[in-house]
C-alpha cells in the first residue's frame, strides 16, 4: 500500500488525533500547531487543512432518491431516557410489494464528537449496500450534535458515559425488533465508536451478528469470551497504541474460539476512513477497508 501524500506534517496530524480525542486541550493543540508552522499563516493554513470538511466528504446526498432517512427518537429507559438518531433504509425495500421487506440492520456508532454528518454518511453508504441502518446520537440529552466538533467534543465529555452506552444498547435492540428487520443486526463504528462496537459484542452476545470496529479500543480480557458476533477489527499502521494492541486481542479472541479477522494498513493514521479529515484519510486503505465491512456484514449479518 502506497504511502499517503498529505500537505501537513505527520506531526500536525498526530497532534490533531490527540486534539480530538481531548487529550489535549485546544490551547495546547493550537500551540503545537504554532510550533510546527513558521508563521501566523502558515498556522491558520495548517488548522484549515486539518479540520473536518463534511461537504467534500460526503458520498451520498442526504436527498439521494435511492434511500428514505428520517430521524427516529426511541425509549432508552436505562440510558439518558431518550436517544435520537439517524434512520436509513433503501427505497427499493419498500418499493417491491406491500409490505416493507425485511433487512437486517447495522448500528453506526460515531466518533467522540457525536453524531456528525460524516457518520450519517456512512448510514446513506450502508443503505445503498441493501442494508437498514440507525445511527444514534450519544449527545441527545445535551440536545444533539451541535454541528461543530470542537462544540461536540466539549458536549461529549460531560454525558455520563455509562448511560450513553445504555443508550446504544436500546439504539441496537431497537432496531433488531423492529417489525421491518430481519432479527439480525451488526454494528461498526469509529475511535469511541469503534470501542463501543467491541463493548456491545459483550453485552449483547448472541443477539449481535457481527461488528467491525475501527480503530476501536478492545474489551477486557476476562469479557472477549462473552462475545459471539463476529469480529472484523480494523487499524491504521501508524495510531500505534491500537495497532500494538492487536495482536493480543487476536490471540485472546483466538483463544475464546470468536471468528474473527483483523487488519492493520500501512501508512495510515487514526481516522483514516474518515474522508471529510483529508489529512487523515487514506483512499486506497479507506475503499479497502470498506469492502472488507461490507463483505463481513454480507456474510454474517445478512447471511
Amino acid at each position: 500500500m502506497e504511502e499517503q501524500h498529505r500537505t501537513v506534517p505527520i506531526e500536525a496530524v498526530l497532534l490533531y488525533t490527540d486534539y480530538a480525542h481531548g487529550e489535549i486541550s485546544r490551547r495546547q493543540f493550537l500551540d503545537g500547531i504554532n510550533k510546527i508552522a513558521v508563521g501566523s499563516v502558515a498556522a491558520a493554513a495548517l488548522i484549515e487543512a486539518l479540520l473536518p470538511k463534511y461537504a467534500e466528504g460526503q458520498q451520498v446526498a442526504h436527498n439521494d432518491d435511492r434511500i428514505k432517512a428520517t430521524y427516529e427518537t426511541i425509549p432508552s429507559p436505562t440510558g439518558n431516557g431518550t436517544i435520537k438518531g439517524y434512520f436509513v433504509r433503501p427505497i427499493s425495500a419498500d418499493t417491491r410489494e406491500a409490505k416493507p421487506s425485511k433487512l437486517p440492520g447495522i448500528i453506526v456508532v460515531h466518533e467522540n464528537r457525536g453524531l456528525n454528518p460524516h457518520i450519517e454518511d456512512i448510514a446513506r453508504r450502508l443503505a445503498l449496500a441493501n442494508f437498514m441502518a440507525f445511527a444514534p446520537d450519544g449527545l441527545t440529552s445535551l440536545g444533539g450534535f451541535p454541528g461543530d466538533d470542537y462544540q461536540g467534543g466539549q458536549l461529549f465529555n460531560k454525558v455520563d458515559k455509562a448511560k450513553m452506552f445504555e443508550d446504544m444498547v436500546a439504539s441496537a435492540l431497537w432496531l433488531k425488533n423492529r417489525p421491518d428487520s430481519t432479527g439480525k443486526i451488526g454494528i461498526t463504528g469509529f475511535c469511541y465508536g469503534g470501542s463501543i462496537s467491541n463493548l456491545m459484542a459483550v453485552r449483547l452476545g448472541a443477539d449481535l451478528s457481527a461488528a467491525v470496529p475501527f480503530y476501536g479500543g478492545p474489551p477486557a480480557d476476562a469479557d472477549i469470551p462473552k462475545i459471539k458476533a463476529a469480529i472484523l477489527a480494523q487499524n491504521g499502521e501508524l495510531d500505534k497504541r491500537l495497532a500494538e494492541g492487536w495482536p493480543a486481542y487476536d490471540k485472546a479472541l483466538t483463544a475464546a474460539g470468536v471468528t474473527h479477522e483483523g487488519y492493520v494498513y500501512p501508512n495510515c493514521v487514526h481516522g483514516f476512513n474518515c474522508d471529510a479529515t483529508p489529512e487523515r484519510y487514506n483512499e486506497e486503505a479507506a475503499k479497502l477497508a470498506w469492502t472488507r465491512t461490507i463483505a463481513w456484514f454480507n456474510k454474517y449479518v445478512r447471511g
